[in-house]
């Protein structure tokens, strides 16, 4: 009976796309805003902390995000207005990816589609096919979360890895390994999932005085 074939090969074909799913998955499906706040670790290829730094990351899909670092300066501690100016600012507007460091007073800006898979924001905002630009492998529990391990296809990714945590499906952590061996432990705290986000939140204008490279697509 051809119909009562076809009908098995299709469940099985379902069964099998129900299994190869992760928390990832899971957690991205009916994902439309986010907005977390994070503390982020860093440490080099050798294991030593070169740098701690809080942030806050807000996501609406598809397309657009911020991520926005402030590093601690532990020798600062008496001035509460040390580091204000001070970190990283990324904002995808759905047309351009910007790269704003405060430090060096500097903008970068590309295209959307020439920086596809570049951050793991990337990825959470829906800019690129999860399947289609990244490898998507279940890594077993540990530390009381599940983890997916995260690779870009393409070779002009900003990092080799990632590694996302999550408990009772929300993400709680990720793990970046660059390409210089370095290594980010990010974990996240304070999650607002499908909750407002303004319009304002996602745009981004170049600070008056700061050096622009590239050019933003119109």
């Amino acid at each position: 009976m051809p119909g009562v074939a076809a009908c098995a090969v299709a469940l099985v074909s379902i069964a099998a796309a129900q299994a190869a799913a992760t928390p990832l998955d899971g957690y991205l499906d009916g994902l439309r805003t986010l907005r977390a706040r994070f503390l982020q670790t860093l440490v080099d290829a050798h294991g030593r902390e070169i740098e701690r730094a809080t942030g806050t990351l807000i996501v609406a899909r598809p397309g657009k995000f911020s991520w926005e670092i402030h590093p601690q300066h532990p020798a600062a501690g008496d001035d509460p207005g040390h580091g204000g100016s001070a970190g990283q600012l990324m904002v995808c507007d759905g047309t351009n990816l910007w790269f704003l460091d405060r430090d060096l007073e500097q903008v970068t800006v590309k295209p959307v589609d020439a920086a596809l898979s570049a951050t793991p924001a990337m990825l959470l905002a829906g800019v690129a096919d999860l399947h289609q630009s990244f490898s998507i492998t279940p890594a077993g529990q540990r530390e009381g979360l599940e983890w997916v391990l995260v690779e870009p296809r393409g070779a002009e990714a900003d990092f080799r890895s990632a590694l996302f945590g999550f408990a009772h499906r929300d993400l709680k952590r990720m793990i970046l390994e660059d390409k210089l061996g370095q290594t980010a432990t990010i974990s996240f705290e304070k999650i607002e999932r499908n909750g407002p986000v303004a319009a304002a939140e996602l745009s981004f204008t170049p600070p008056a005085g700061a050096d622009v490279i590239g050019a933003p697509r119109k």
